[in-house]
């Protein structure tokens, strides 16, 4: 799927994207959102702490910009080579929390995301090196890295794993 290139299309995404995942996590009780899948030990809760946390690293990368602040992405210290220990931690700590805090800071990340973007023209969202953070991206296309990008790619695994579980 092609990025979205203005700030209605990538409204539209975000939308069709979280609706489809929030479809999926609907019905996924307490003992469901600690299951994973056969080849991967990432919970459901991992997965939705997961994305939570990715959209807070966005509203950081940018608020850090604004501000004139160095911004290394993905964090400070880490590089693209080294996600995958970088998220073991989250993973591991969603696993000793409550499905309903998750799914609560991950409904209230994804309105403060689609509220940014609603907020926002396409000369923000779209304007090319805008931060010397956003290498050859846009923050339009941060934000849907951040949001619906990691929305398909959580229902695909959800999906999954409700599979796998013989639970759909």
């Amino acid at each position: 799927m092609p990025a979205a290139t203005n700030a209605q299309d990538l409204l539209a995404v975000f939308d069709k994207e979280l609706a489809r995942l929030q479809k999926t996590l609907d019905g996924v009780d307490e003992a469901m959102a600690s299951r994973h899948t056969a080849d991967d030990a990432v919970t459901i809760k991992g997965v939705i702490a997961h994305r939570t946390h990715w959209i807070g690293l966005f509203f950081d990368w940018y608020a850090d910009g604004v501000a004139g602040k160095a911004v290394e992405t993905p964090a400070p210290g880490v590089k693209w080579n080294q996600l995958k220990a970088y998220n073991a931690p989250i993973y591991e700590a969603a696993n000793g929390r409550r499905w309903s805090d998750l799914r609560a800071e991950f409904d209230a990340a994804t309105a403060r995301l689609r509220a940014f973007i609603a907020e926002s023209d396409d000369a923000l969202l779209y304007e090319p090196g805008l931060y010397g953070w956003m290498n050859k991206w846009t923050i339009g296309r941060w934000a849907e890295a951040s949001g619906p990008s990691h929305f398909r790619s959580a229902n695909s695994y959800i999906r999954k794993v409700l599979r796998e579980s013989g639970a759909r």
